[in-house]
């Protein structure tokens, strides 16, 4: 009569089939996802806080940001809303991304046309010339 042996069981250090070192079955985290949204709001915001603490007079202004206006005007689909009487500049996101015609389509360019909307947009709220916003931004 022959005796079977049993094999040993597997020490803890091996995955599944015997093999060292699986990965495991999940990933680890991954940073979320930055949306066009996202990015849009971070522009406007970076540039209302540089356009705030040149000029004194936006400081009270409040910038928003909506989706669409809500009618066309005679020159087209307005890009942004100034109620000075209100203190308030209404930025519209799709307009803005969508109707831009870039010369090059990349985040850098998309990032410079947010911005120049926003500084018209002030511009326009100041009654001023949009370059005199910000001279020492422009210059190299």
């Amino acid at each position: 009569m022959r005796r079977r042996v049993r094999a040993a069981a597997r020490p803890d250090r091996h995955g599944r089939h015997g093999r060292l070192d699986r990965s495991s079955v999940v990933r680890p985290p991954l940073p979320a996802i930055e949306t066009r949204a996202e990015k849009f709001d971070l522009t406007v915001t970076t540039a209302v806080e540089f356009l705030r603490s040149a000029w004194p007079e936006l400081r009270e202004v409040r910038f928003d940001i909506g989706w669409m206006p809500e009618a066309a005007d005679d020159d087209g689909i307005p890009r942004w809303d100034v109620q000075s009487e209100q203190k308030r500049i209404i930025l519209f996101r799709l307009p803005i991304e969508r109707l831009a015609r870039l010369h090059h389509n990349d985040d850098l360019h998309r990032r410079m046309m947010i911005e120049s909307c926003v500084f018209r947009a002030a511009a326009e709220y100041l009654d001023r010339d949009p370059w005199d916003l910000g001279p020492d931004r422009f210059r190299f």
